[in-house]
């Protein structure tokens, strides 16, 4: 049986409106429901070149388009092509009308009179008529909150799919950068110890590059615990146009030799934000490379606009990095920050900056998005606040008093369980003209204290048997002097029984992988 529509101009008895129906009582009423109700209504006939005519509207609807009231109904055109954001929106729409003679909450994003965006639900009937125009009978619901508020939705929830990620891989992380720290802790102390000695130039070379790989890789250590939030940071008032411009100085060579035009964009009298400047950097660089790359991959040169601005709404400010290279399809945007998840070759990149980027910018409060389509570029946001936050600073060192001579007879105590760590420090501490001696645990370390007085001990915190912990606590019981000159080292400060315990203590450490000059400098000034 066949459904006859609303409007037929052959019967005018069975259009809804008064003008069409005639003078009684019951369409009187259905007349005022029909331009009364809060859902836009039409009945309007659509062709397929473009050509549409409306046979009537509501008020509803004309204000849903921004039409005014008194706008005559046949002038009120909702689905003409210039309406639809998408131009293939318009033909999908017809073409499901045109095959299943309806559609039920079609979603669309449409323009209103004055060319701005909404998002609209059409849920509508269609009968085809003579030369293949549609008689269509809509109704039209602007549902822009409601998809505003589905968008805030699925980015919340993104986020804490992101949190559940990066806390189930956390202590995986963590792990894997403690086992790290050790041996670079190793290369760095004895490079430092070859480097003053005389040697040639391939020799003095050679020590350069290990130093400066080392360093290197002691980076992408402190990358991961930073991404397994295993890290102290040091924050302050921080200007991000600054970090903005310092960050692009360090690229700008890079960029010339591969055809990279770089367009900074960044708002006068920004406010400043309370961070981490070598974090910041961090997030920024991870982002540029990204862009360099993937412009580079596609096109051979690309363009890179870099953007701040503040947001007074939200007393944020805004951080944009946008570029033209091939963009990155809808589907994989809510993927880009997973640990280990890539468009790149194999071999390419560590598959962890954006998830570190990600990590950062959630530490400090803000969030990061990604914009785009494919085809089109992509732009990276990063959101941070402006107003005040709590400040969570590493345990820094008083006044340097550092002695140009170590006295005569002065006693160190090395306890570390990795004995080529262990060897490295003691000789490093010996050409310093330290009398060394090394325990490889803490139970060892204890009966050394018991036999002989030192002046100070250097402990690893984490070791088998009798930890740093356990061992600090007993000679603060017994010899609370010595106690007070304890240097931790430690390639896992922020455990939460490892960070409570530094605290509470006020005891001096070094993250490893530490350079040698620094161990040296913190053993003077505590000595002093």
């Amino acid at each position: 049986m066949s459904r006859e529509p609303l409007y037929n101009p052959a019967v005018p008895s069975r259009c809804l409106p008064a003008a069409f129906a005639g003078p009684d009582e019951r369409s009187a009423v259905a007349a005022r429901l029909f331009d009364r109700a809060q859902v836009g209504a039409c009945v309007a006939v659509l062709g397929p070149d473009g050509a549409d005519r409306t046979l009537v509207v509501n008020t509803h609807l004309k204000h849903i388009f921004g039409y005014e009231s008194s706008v005559p109904e046949s002038q009120v055109l909702p689905f003409e092509s210039a309406r639809f954001v998408d131009p293939l929106a318009r033909s999908n729409l017809l073409e499901r009308l045109g095959h299943d003679g309806a559609v039920a909450d079609f979603l669309v994003r449409v323009r209103r009179v004055d060319f701005t965006p909404i998002w609209v639900e059409v849920t509508a009937t269609a009968e085809r008529q003579d030369g293949g125009s549609l008689l269509v009978e809509a109704l039209v619901r602007d549902v822009s909150d409601r998809k505003k508020l589905d968008d805030q939705t699925r980015d919340l929830y993104g986020q804490l799919l992101q949190a559940e990620k990066l806390a189930s891989l956390g202590p995986t992380i963590s792990g894997i950068a403690h086992e790290l720290n050790n041996p670079l802790a190793t290369v760095l102390t004895w490079a430092e110890r070859l480097a003053p000695r005389q040697k040639d130039a391939d020799t003095r070379r050679g020590l350069e590059v290990i130093l400066s790989e080392a360093d290197r890789a002691a980076r992408i250590v402190r990358n991961l615990l930073t991404f397994a939030r295993k890290r102290h940071t040091t924050r302050t008032m921080v200007d991000l146009n600054q970090v903005v411009g310092e960050t692009l100085a360090l690229r700008a060579y890079e960029q010339r030799v591969t055809n990279i035009n770089v367009i900074s964009a960044l708002a006068a009298g920004l406010p400043q934000v309370f961070a981490d400047p070598h974090q910041l950097q961090q997030v920024l660089l991870n982002l540029v490379i990204n862009a360099e790359q993937a412009m580079l991959a596609a096109n051979g040169r690309g363009t890179l606009v870099v953007r701040t601005w503040h947001d007074a709404s939200t007393d944020t400010v805004v951080l944009e990095v946008n570029d033209d290279g091939p963009g990155i399809a809808e589907e994989l945007q809510a993927k880009v920050f997973d640990p280990f998840f890539t468009t790149k070759e194999v071999g390419k990149g560590t598959r962890l900056g954006l998830t570190v980027a990600y990590a950062i910018v959630k530490e400090h409060g803000g969030r990061i998005w990604v914009r785009g389509s494919q085809g089109q570029g992509a732009s990276f946001f990063v959101e941070l606040p402006t107003g005040e936050a709590q400040v969570v600073r590493a345990p820094q060192p008083p006044p340097e008093q550092i002695r140009a001579e170590v006295p005569a007879g002065t006693r160190v105590l090395v306890v570390e369980d990795e004995a080529a760590l262990a060897a490295a420090v003691t000789e490093g501490l010996s050409d310093a003209g330290f009398e060394v001696d090394h325990a490889s645990d803490g139970e060892e370390a204890l009966a050394r204290v018991a036999a002989r007085a030192y002046d100070l001990i250097v402990c690893d915190l984490k070791m088998p048997r009798v930890d740093g912990m356990e061992f600090y606590r007993a000679i603060a019981t017994g010899n609370p002097a010595l106690a007070r000159r304890v240097i931790f080292c430690t390639g896992d400060v922020v455990g939460a029984d490892a960070e409570r315990f530094l605290e509470e203590s006020g005891c001096r450490w070094l993250a490893k992988p530490f350079r040698l000059a620094d161990l040296l400098r913190a053993v003077r000034e505590l000595l002093a």
